[in-house]
């Protein structure tokens, strides 16, 4: 069974990166949108909104090409975990004080008519991303990876007995 670990964490890697290249490539041409998102949460003094707004999806492209490419798995699991809890935290809260918004996550984002929104998938979506990227940080070793070959060393040792 341990043969199959290093291409299930190439599937999550594969997975987790294409969702977070895409959800940072399809914000990028529109800014004023992205800032329209990130405002509509009311989380952020004005101060930050723009910063936040311009710089997310910058973070999730590179943390996206970073799994895609199999380089800094780990780390880059780990920030894509830290990024997903900040998404439940933020449509947690949203969802929580009765806000009549899109997460923005794929872009667009901001007020919608009431009834319109889609927290429970949201939140759904991004547990999912979570467990994905909590197992990718804790198996990191992939195949078709840049960063690296899967360690062998488990499997050589735990079936050592065998011989």
């Amino acid at each position: 069974m341990t043969w199959t670990r290093p291409w299930a964490a190439t599937a999550a890697r594969l997975v987790l990166g294409v969702v977070l290249v895409v959800a940072g490539a399809l914000k990028l041409p529109d800014p004023a949108a992205a800032v329209r998102a990130v405002r509509a949460y009311r989380l952020l003094s004005e101060a930050l909104v723009g910063p936040i707004a311009f710089g997310l999806p910058v973070v999730e492209i590179a943390i996206g090409l970073a799994l895609l490419a199999g380089v800094f798995v780990r780390t880059a699991a780990i920030a894509s975990a830290v990024l997903m809890v900040v998404f439940l935290a933020a449509v947690g809260s949203a969802w929580a004080r009765g806000l009549q918004i899109d997460c923005g996550c794929f872009g667009g984002g901001g007020q919608v008519a009431a009834g319109r929104t889609a927290y429970p998938g949201e939140v759904a979506r991004d547990v999912g991303l979570l467990l994905v990227a909590l197992a990718l940080a804790r198996w990191p070793a992939s195949r078709l990876a840049l960063g690296g070959r899967p360690d062998t060393t488990y499997a050589e040792t735990e079936f050592a007995h065998v011989r």
